[in-house]
C-alpha cells in the first residue's frame, strides 16, 4: 500500500473519531435539560470543561485571564459532568 494513501486514510479516520467524541454546547444543554430539568449556562459548561482540561485556553476577548465571572455552581457540576460522560468527552 502506498504510504501517502495510508497516511491520508489514517488522518481521515482520526478526524471522524474526534468529531464523534465532541458534543456541542447546545447538545450538552439539551441533554441536561431533558435529564435534570434545568437549563445550563454556557459559562458553566466551559468551567467544567476547563477543570477536565478539555479547552484550548482562554478566549482572546477575555477581560481578566485569572478571574471567572460565572463559575459553575457545585450543585450543577454533577449534571454537566454526567452529560460530558454521556458524550464520551470525559
Amino acid at each position: 500500500m502506498n504510504i501517502a494513501r495510508y497516511a491520508l486514510m489514517f488522518s481521515l479516520g482520526d478526524l471522524a473519531t474526534r468529531g464523534a467524541l465532541m458534543a456541542t454546547y447546545r447538545e450538552i444543554i439539551d441533554l441536561v435539560r431533558q435529564t435534570d430539568g434545568f437549563v445550563v449556562q454556557t459559562c458553566w459548561i466551559a468551567d467544567v470543561k476547563t477543570a477536565h482540561a478539555l479547552t484550548r485556553g482562554h478566549a482572546p476577548n477575555r477581560i481578566d485571564a485569572h478571574r471567572k465571572v460565572k463559575p459553575c455552581p457545585p450543585a450543577k457540576r454533577d449534571a454537566i459532568e454526567r452529560a460530558l460522560m454521556h458524550f464520551g468527552m470525559v
